[in-house]
This record gives structure tokens, sequence and C-alpha cells, in this order.
């Protein structure tokens, strides 16, 4: 093949699979997959990280979202340039070669995109024990159970899956939303937003809490990176990509913001200290108690589990179409390449998917996966985000129906940004995790150059 008809074929908007994604069902997977249970308490962490100011807080959060917004530019201008079904493995593919992509692709596979289903199925059945007592094995029963129909509803058409997602998705919001505009509008705290801090903070000092709020506050924000892996199932992905991303993202961050400014029009800031220093991080949870008694408990625990399973059903959707874009190029199993000819989905992946994430529920914890899920995506975001300088050299006249504002700042802070969180994380996270994720890439480059690829067929 020519590079003109590899360029035609990477711009071409011909798939096997079926479009049945409109804008609104975009927005919805990228603020169903963020907006998780996380709202109620992350908060917690960003204000005590910010110094206990309330002001630093949500300036943390201000900023935070600014960071994931500039990121998400870089993936429009690439998911809109190039709009096929895998996302970031076409994006690394193109920009580093096959070996690079594949050790992205085998790594979600294995640990990454697996362990945010296992993980978000274990935090549904976790938030579940809170309601009704159950032991450890069967918060995995029902862990596995989750996996399971979500992974039937989205093998039948990723039409009944995007349907569930929109329906989970304004669920969740319905509550989050009652919360905060109760905050808002009746609470009777007047938060000091002022830049309050000990006296022998000095510049640097300061610098370095609001940094550390951010880096918690993008936590929070994770999961925008994932429409594109379903770019060939989006409805006009060259204009929709962008738009959904730029709107999703900018939505939660609104969203963030006001959610926690509620809490400190609720809470004083006495008690919010006090809350923290005893182990009570659930600050959402304390508000909708404060302002609806014992059904602002019941409240929050179903905004919660909606939450969970909208975000889980959103990664059962969006993550097979990684392996199934591997396989398509001969680095997979060739059955996980084969779309369903009646439900015009890739089922073989999506089954696939189902099985490996069962596999870690058995193996691993909920706090084990997630450090395992963070740490493999900071270690590709960054080459991801680089991409787009690269691809501006390699591929100049290529169509961009999106171009990425502040080019090439843009980029290159949103590649810093990755590396400082990768190393960040590393610093502080569990060894055996650390090690666990630099040795899969490592593995799957090794299996990329020894193994040949037609036995992966």
């Amino acid at each position: 093949m020519s590079i003109n008809q590899h360029i035609r074929e990477l711009q071409s908007t011909e798939t096997e699979l079926s479009r049945e994604i409109s804008l609104f069902g975009g927005v919805s997977i990228l603020v169903g997959i963020m907006v998780g249970s996380g709202i109620f308490y992350l908060g917690s962490y960003v204000f005590m990280f910010a110094g206990n100011s309330q002001g630093l807080a949500l300036l943390a959060w201000v900023v935070g979202g600014i960071v994931t917004l500039i990121s998400g530019l870089c993936y429009a201008e690439l998911g809109a340039m190039m709009p096929r079904a895998g996302g970031s493995y076409v994006y690394l593919r193109e920009a580093y070669g096959k070996s690079v992509a594949f050790m992205s692709g085998f790594s979600s596979f294995i640990l990454g995109s697996s362990g945010s289903i296992a993980a978000l199925a274990l935090a549904f059945a976790t938030i579940l024990s809170n309601f009704v007592a159950i032991n450890e094995a069967t918060q995995k029963g029902i862990a596995i159970l989750v996996i399971v129909v979500l992974t039937i509803a989205n093998y039948y058409g990723v039409k009944f899956g995007s349907w569930i997602q929109n329906l989970f998705t304004v669920a969740k919001l319905v509550p989050i939303l009652i919360i905060l505009g109760l905050g808002l509008f009746l609470g009777n705290q007047s938060p000091d937003l002022s830049i309050n801090v000990d006296a022998s903070v000095d510049v640097m000092g300061l610098i370095s809490m609001v940094a550390m709020g951010v880096v918690a506050t993008l936590w929070a924000y994770e999961g925008w990176t994932n429409l594109n892996n379903v770019s060939e199932e989006l409805k006009n992905p060259k204009r929709n990509l962008p738009l959904a991303l730029v709107i999703a993202i900018f939505f939660v961050m609104i969203l963030y913001v006001l959610f926690n400014f509620a809490i400190y029009r609720v809470l004083s800031f006495q008690e919010i200290v006090d809350a923290i220093a005893g182990g009570n991080l659930f600050l959402g949870t304390t508000v909708a108690n404060r302002l609806l008694g014992g059904f602002g408990s019941t409240l929050v625990g179903l905004g919660m589990l909606i939450s969970v399973f909208g975000a889980t059903n959103g990664c059962v959707m969006v993550f097979p179409r990684l392996y199934y874009a591997m396989a398509k190029d001969g680095l997979f199993f060739r059955r996980v390449g084969e779309i369903n000819p009646s439900t015009k989905t890739p089922a073989n992946a999506i089954i696939l998917s189902a099985v490996v994430s069962i596999i870690l529920v058995f193996f691993r914890n909920l706090n084990q996966l997630t450090s395992l899920v963070v740490l493999q995506g900071l270690i590709f975001n960054g080459l991801i985000f680089f991409s787009v300088i690269i691809f501006r050299r390699t591929l100049p006249t290529i169509e961009r129906p999106y171009r990425v504002w502040g080019y090439p700042i843009v980029p290159i802070l949103a590649t810093l940004v990755m590396v400082g969180l990768l190393v960040n994380t590393l610093m502080t996270s569990d060894f055996n995790n650390s090690l666990l994720s630099l040795l899969i890439p490592a593995a799957a480059y090794l299996i990329y150059r020894f193994i040949p690829k037609n036995q992966l067929g």
C-alpha cells in the first residue's frame, strides 16, 4: 500500500462497524466515565493537598480542568484527523511504529483497560455492601455479574450500549445536581476564597501546594481519552469527536468546581478540617445528610451505585475496540478482529475483554487495580500528546478538520504534565505495583520482537 493510500484509509469514514453514537451519546460516554463516586470524596484530598485552603482547592479544580481540556484538545486533533477504532493505539502506531503501539495495546489488555473494568465492578460491589451485608467473596461474585451483564448488553449492539450509557449518565447527574443545588442555595456559610495559607509558606511552597492539588483533581478527571476508541461508531466523527471532548470536559470541570463550592457553602471550614482529620473523606455524603437527613445518605449511595455502573458500561463499550484495531493489524488474535454480522460489533473482542477483567477480579483487590490502571495509562499518554507535534512534521498536508489551539505549547505542556504525574506516581505507589506496571510493557516488547505474528492468528 502506498503512503497516499494509507493516509486515505486513516482518514476514511467508511467502516464495518455501525455508526450509532450521536454527539449527545459521545458526551454521555465521556461524562459517564469521568464522573464516578470520586466526586463525593476526592475533594477532601484536594483540600488537604492545597494546605486546607478553600480558595486554593477551588483553584486546583479549575487548573486541573484546564490541564485536562488542554490534553483533550490534543486528542481532538488526533481523533478528527484519524477517525479509526482503537484511538490511542492508532496514534502510537502511526507516530512510533507497531512495536510501541503493541506495547500500549497489550498493556491495556492485561492491566489498564481490563483493570479499569475490574476495578469499577469491584467498586460497585463495595458500595453495595454499605446497603447489604455481603462478604468479600460475594462482592467478587457481584462484580463478575456486573461485567457479564454489561458484556451481553454491549455484545448485542453499540446502539443498546449507548442507550444504557445515556440513561445512566442522566440518572447519575440527578442526585449530584440535587445536592449541588441545595448546597448553593440553602447553605449559610461564606467560604474564604482568598489564598489563605500558613504565613511560613513561601511562593515555591504555594506553587507546590497548588500542583499537588491539581494532581489529585486529575484522577477525578480521568476517563476523557476513551471516546476516541469508538470513533468509527460515532456519527460524523470529524465534527462530533472534538465537540464532544470539549463539551464533556468543560461540563465536568464546572460540575466539580460548583459541587465543591456547594460543600463549602454547607460545611464550615472547621467542620471540614475536623471531618478529614477524623477520617471522614466523604464530604459530599456529609452535606447530603445535613440537607436531607437519612434520605440524603440513601440518595448519595444510589448516586454512587449509578455512577459506577454507568462508568463500567462505558469501559465495557470502548476498550474492546482497541483490541479489535490490533487484530486488524495482525498484532492480536485474528478472530478478535472479526465483526459480528448481525450486531455489527467486535463481539469476540468484547468477550475476551470480559474474560480478562473477570480474571483480574479474582486475583487483585480494588486498591491494587486502581494503582495499576493509573500507572499504565500515564506511561503512554505522554507519547500520545507528543505525537501531535510528530504528525505536524511527518504529515504536514494531511487534512485536519480540527487543529489544537496554542500549538505547539499545548501538546508540549500536556506531555510534560504526564511525565510529571508518572514520576510522582512511581515514587509514591506500592513498589510491586510500580514494578508490574513497568514489566508488562517490557514483556509486550519481547513478545512483539520474538513471537512470529502469524502465531497470534
